[in-house]
């Protein structure tokens, strides 16, 4: 089974929008099953577990065990101890949940949107046909893609005021800057972004900070053509004040790189300091948001693009970053 695991991503907010010119999927089948895991496994007769677990599996293949052992970490030796003690703690949270997400639908819609563009744009690509809702330890698993379904972790969708969040230990976990993207409107755009990576693996970690930048980019370039109708700021991530600033301050962002003389460091402790999320990016400004590689890459593929009307989607992540770069001639102004 394939898994690929996004904990946090970006969330939607109500600024600008990108909207490319979206062709018309409607007629593109795409159907998800909606399953939702956590009321099963809450539901579980802890003092019949054997029972509960075999039928567990026999309702939710692969999954089961996929969320007992790698999502909820138990072993077999520990499992009826783990389960029982797990139930108990996130109790009163899948009450919540139960509540939060009582309609899905409009979720399902969105993420079966998606879908469609991805069946446009790639057609070869063999979209999940199951969407499984969970509950999992408030420091594992968000999102995940298994073979045939994309797998959503509510425990990381409560809302960005619920209390664990806000508590010391959520805090520690997960700061400010993370806990306010915990809304279930990130969905879709976890799930889109989960579907980019098992298309196109990220491959980039280690070279030069512009070939980051790029590879970084055609990814924000492929998710604004699969969620056309999302904005800037859900999609990368940044609060709509910060996507302002940036849009604002594009050609200085870019003059600081140059400057500096970044684009073409490898060293990790530099290049983190743009590719990782943040709170910030102290060397820019307190203002200016933590990850804005991904702002400088994604306005790079945007300029090739603009150029290059003929390549589509496929084509350009097979592109080498370095060509990308040289020919996109970026110079805001």
């Amino acid at each position: 089974m394939k898994w690929i695991p996004i904990c946090l991503l970006v969330l939607v907010f109500l600024g600008c929008k990108s909207k490319p010119q979206a062709p018309d999927v409607s007629k593109i089948p795409v159907k998800l099953n909606v399953l939702r895991f956590e009321d099963a496994f809450f539901g579980l007769d802890t003092n019949h577990l054997e029972e509960g677990l075999n039928e567990l599996e026999r309702n939710y293949p692969g999954f089961a065990k996929d969320f007992l052992f790698n999502i909820m970490g138990t072993t077999p030796s520990t499992a009826v101890k783990d389960i029982k003690s797990f139930t108990n703690s996130y109790r009163l949270m899948y009450d919540s949940a139960k509540k939060n997400f009582s309609n899905f639908q409009p979720v399902t819609n969105q993420v079966e949107l998606g879908l469609k563009y991805v069946k446009y744009y790639f057609p070869n690509y063999a979209v999940p046909t199951n969407l499984v809702t969970f509950i999992g330890p408030i420091n594992s698993y968000g999102n995940i893609i298994t073979t045939d379904a994309l797998a959503v972790g509510l425990q990381l969708y409560m809302g960005r005021g619920y209390s664990l969040y806000q508590s010391d230990m959520g805090q520690q976990l997960y700061p400010l800057y993370l806990s306010r993207r915990f809304e279930q409107a990130y969905i879709p755009v976890n799930c889109m972004n989960n579907i980019i990576e098992d298309l196109y693996p990220n491959k980039s970690l280690g070279m030069a900070l512009v070939d980051q930048l790029v590879e970084t980019g055609k990814r924000q370039y492929v998710l604004d053509h699969l969620l056309p109708n999302f904005s800037d700021s859900l999609k990368l991530g940044y609060t709509q004040e910060q996507v302002e600033i940036c849009n604002k301050n594009e050609s200085n962002i870019w003059a600081f790189f140059i400057q500096n003389n970044l684009l073409y460091v490898t060293e990790p402790e530099i290049t983190k300091e743009y590719m990782n999320e943040a709170p910030n990016t102290p060397a820019l400004g307190s203002d200016f948001p933590g990850f804005i590689g991904r702002f400088v890459g994604w306005k790079m593929v945007q300029k090739y693009m603009d150029n290059h009307a003929d390549i589509d989607l496929a084509k350009l992540m097979e592109t080498p970053p370095r060509k990308i770069f040289e020919e996109a001639k970026y110079k805001p102004r």
